[in-house]
């Protein structure tokens, strides 16, 4: 009985350990969260040298509505396959709050309007040398907070692909053989006998010119 308890617990384990390594925690939504706390703006160390951290606060807590920003690296190589969009809707799932998510890299800032009644651009983009307080100004001027728009969870998953379209085969039929065979020798003598008509006046040309007949 110790030994069967003792492999279930391993196999247990085993499987635990195995779907982890399948699915990583994101280390950027955990710490991003964590600043959250206290801030409105999160800024991966990577893009410290760049941030000018205390301005985007001030932009971010001016806000008409709750914002949450994120400065960290994204791109094909991160669980979001380079969908910023994504990536807001899972820092916004992870966060629990109502508000609009703006994660920003060096050049673009993108976002997600999650459970309220908002309009949040999905991108924009911004010159080489404007500051990220600019430009999350920028984005933040475009959010629009009205009724009309339903408030509604940020999108968490990847945007299906639409399928390939196909076209149904076109079945074998005597009819539609013997049409297309009549349609190729008319359209055979047409040609023929414009041709013939073209050397008959090409011939006509060159006996006028010569003095004869055709």
């Amino acid at each position: 009985m110790k030994r069967l308890l003792l492999l279930l617990t391993a196999t247990a384990f085993l499987l635990t350990g195995t779907a982890s390594a399948a699915t990583p925690a994101d280390p950027r939504l955990t710490a991003a969260v964590a600043a959250w706390k206290t801030s409105h703006v999160y800024v991966d160390p990577d893009f410290a040298s760049i941030a000018d951290s205390n301005e985007m606060e001030r932009v971010a807590a001016g806000a008409k509505l709750p914002v949450y920003v994120a400065v960290v690296p994204t791109g094909d190589w991160f669980p979001e396959k380079d969908d910023a969009e994504l990536l807001a809707g899972r820092l916004a799932a992870a966060n629990g709050k109502p508000g609009v998510y703006v994660v920003m890299d060096e050049y673009t800032s993108h976002g997600e309007a999650n459970n309220i009644a908002a309009y949040a651009p999905s991108s924009t983009w911004a010159d080489k040398d404007e500051t990220l307080s600019k430009q999350l100004a920028a984005y933040l001027d475009e959010v629009e907070l009205n009724d009309r728009y339903t408030a509604k969870p940020a999108r968490t998953e990847p945007i299906p692909e639409e399928p390939e379209r196909s076209y149904p085969e076109e079945k074998f039929t005597a009819g539609k053989a013997i049409g297309n065979g009549l349609g190729g020798i008319v359209l055979g003598m047409l040609g023929g006998a414009v041709l013939g008509g073209l050397v008959l006046v090409v011939a006509a040309v060159t006996a006028r010119r010569r003095g004869g007949k055709v």
